[in-house]
């Protein structure tokens, strides 16, 4: 299998398994990623999905190959539906990066919560070198992160960046041994795991929500903010944190 999909307990694991070729990415292979996420965003009992590749690549981007055999032609695609699944995914997303993320391999890490990166990852995406433009939201969602002028640098003149770049623009959270890698990934899903639920839901929206003015987000979050003192789950949660400070 070249995608490999294990889930243990509340944590979904998703890896990225074709070394052979990079870990190049077919469209079968986004196929079985897609169906992984809208299984993972329909089952309450998962609460966290980690994606990962090799310890030497993450992946290459898409099997130019394959795409070319099998053209993208209508939101169904593969592709567009795991586009869409991992944009839309409720669920806290935790990516973690060893090796080169090319392309597609960087511009899904837009759509993750948290990325984790070993410190020799690189990242480059050069669609525009191959006649092609960029994708997953990545020339929205990249100027609000880095700027436009290094959205330009790394859009259209195609220059890669390191582990530490990556830190430093917000793409990455944090910067983790490659051999440790999995290991804190799943020490934070675990983490994340053990919060209140719907706390962890919301939170994720509002984070993903719509741009909106500083009064609006104020009014959503306080409207969120009377809704979850009302809740069983924060009774619950406020009850441990009392009972610690006995």
């Amino acid at each position: 299998m070249e995608v490999r999909v294990v889930t243990e307990g509340p944590v979904m694991q998703i890896r990225i398994d074709r070394p052979d070729k990079k870990n190049a990415i077919t469209v079968a292979m986004y196929a079985a990623m897609a169906d992984a996420l809208e299984q993972a965003a329909a089952d309450d009992a998962i609460r966290v999905v980690t994606i990962a590749g090799s310890r030497d690549i993450f992946t290459a981007g898409n099997d130019l190959k394959d795409f070319q055999q099998a053209r993208p032609k209508g939101p169904d695609m593969p592709v567009f539906r795991f586009l869409r699944a991992i944009s839309g995914c409720p669920k806290v997303i935790i990516a973690g990066v060893s090796g080169a993320a090319v392309g597609i391999g960087t511009t899904m890490l837009l759509h993750c919560d948290l990325v984790l990166a070993a410190p020799e990852a690189s990242f480059l995406m050069p669609f525009v070198d191959l006649g092609l433009v960029p994708e997953a939201a990545s020339s929205l969602l990249l100027p609000r992160l880095m700027g436009r002028q290094a959205a330009a640098r790394h859009l259209i003149l195609g220059e890669p960046f390191d582990a530490a770049t990556a830190l430093h623009y917000g793409l990455v959270t944090e910067i983790v041994e490659a051999d440790r890698l999995d290991e804190r990934m799943r020490a934070m899903a675990d983490r994340i795991a053990a919060k209140p639920p719907e706390a962890v839901r919301l939170t994720k929206q509002l984070l993903t929500s719509p741009e909106s003015t500083v009064a609006e987000r104020i009014a959503l979050e306080g409207s969120l903010f009377e809704e979850r003192l009302r809740s069983a789950e924060t009774a619950q949660a406020l009850a441990a944190f009392f009972a610690r400070g006995k």
